[in-house]
C-alpha cells in the first residue's frame, strides 16, 4: 500500500533558505529542517537519528548531505540514506512547491500508529 499523505501550507515568509543554508520549519506541531539543495528543496528529520543531534545546527555538504554536528555522520536530503556507512536513517519528508505555496507531508497514520 501506498504511502499517504496529509499535506500542511507552510509560511513563505518562514520559508525562505538560501542554497546549501538549514532552517527549520513548524509542520502540525512537529519541527523539521529544510534546505535548498541544487535549487531543489528538501525536508528532513530536526533530530540525529543516532545521537539526536540538532541537524539544523549541522550544514549540508557539496554532496547534498546534511551532517549531523555532533558526530558528522553524513545523510542525503534526498532520500535519508546515511551515506557515511553507520546503517541509520535520517527521517524525510515530501515537499512541492505549489501555485499557492509551499507544502510538506506527514505521514498519516490508522489507528494507534499501526494500521
Amino acid at each position: 500500500m501506498a504511502k499517504q499523505y496529509t499535506w500542511y501550507k507552510i509560511d513563505a515568509e518562514n520559508l525562505i533558505v538560501g542554497e546549501q543554508e538549514i532552517i527549520t520549519v513548524d509542520v502540525n506541531g512537529k519541527t523539521i529542517c529544510c534546505t535548498q539543495y541544487q535549487s531543489q528543496l528538501y525536508a528532513f528529520a530536526y533530530k540525529c537519528p543516532h545521537a539526536s543531534g540538532i541537524m539544523a545546527d549541522g550544514f549540508i555538504d557539496n554532496d547534498g548531505n546534511a551532517v549531523c554536528p555532533i558526530h558528522r555522520y553524513r545523510f542525503s536530503v534526498k532520500n535519508g540514506y546515511n551515506s557515511s556507512g553507520e546503517g541509520y536513517y535520517l527521517k524525510t519528508y515530501p515537499i512541492e512547491k505549489r501555485e499557492d505555496g509551499v507544502y510538506i507531508g506527514m505521514e498519516k497514520s490508522g489507528l494507534f500508529g499501526w494500521l
